[in-house]
């Protein structure tokens, strides 16, 4: 079997008297070394040191292979959180052509989504400086862009030959269904409105005349 160096279990375990902790979690107290072995493999499990620093050193019955698949998860995921909020910086050039500038704006999205800050910097050199204006054309044109995924912290700010602009990643919001009130179904008509709900009058059918009678004789009309 495989054991984490960091982590001494079964035999390795050097303390002539451990604190034992069953696998149900039951704190049992001090027990000797060679005893709380015997109740781990009574168990069918192992004895894992996890409290070396303790005096005396705090063990637990448990599944040892368990134990590390578990700290092995915990540490993968601890890397994942780690890697997000990154910091991400793209850079433009004042003159940048708009098929690279909407290369750099798809960069910038996919930072975004991943949860991490994107700072938008364009940089001037040598007779660019003059007109930074276009500069903050250039960011103001991506902070619209990007307003979905990233919401700009403040306005652009100009550091040197630097116009720079931080967007945050944001959270998408879950979209509502629509109301009745919204949507008119299901509303009454306000008091007082002229609109009123139209009525369905029955048709009455006509009696058949009577066998042998005569139909009602119309008169001519006038000439």
């Amino acid at each position: 079997m495989y054991h984490d160096k960091k982590v001494r279990v079964n035999r390795n375990i050097t303390a002539p008297q451990v604190r034992l902790i069953t696998s149900d979690g039951t704190m049992v107290g001090i027990k000797l070394i060679q005893e709380a072995g015997s109740m781990a493999r009574a168990a069918g499990l192992d004895l894992v040191e996890i409290s070396p620093a303790a005096n005396p050193p705090v063990c637990k019955i448990m599944d040892f292979s368990k134990y590390l698949y578990e700290k092995d998860k915990q540490e993968r995921e601890n890397r994942k959180k780690q890697k997000a909020g990154v910091l991400k910086e793209i850079r433009l050039n004042p003159r940048i052509a708009s098929n690279d500038l909407n290369t750099k704006i798809r960069h910038a999205e996919a930072f975004l989504k991943e949860q991490n800050k994107v700072r938008i910097t364009v940089i001037f050199r040598g007779r660019e400086n003059q007109h930074r204006n276009l500069g903050e054309q250039i960011l103001t044109a991506v902070k619209e862009t990007l307003s979905q995924v990233g919401a700009a912290e403040g306005r652009p700010q100009l550091m040197g030959n630097r116009m720079s602009i931080m967007l945050s990643p944001v959270t998408a919001k879950p979209v509502k269904p629509a109301s009745a009130s919204a949507t008119g179904v299901g509303m009454k008509p306000a008091q007082g409105s002229s609109v009123t709900a139209a009525k369905t009058v029955p048709v009455q059918p006509k009696p058949a005349p009577a066998p042998g009678s005569q139909p009602p004789q119309v008169p001519p009309a006038a000439k």
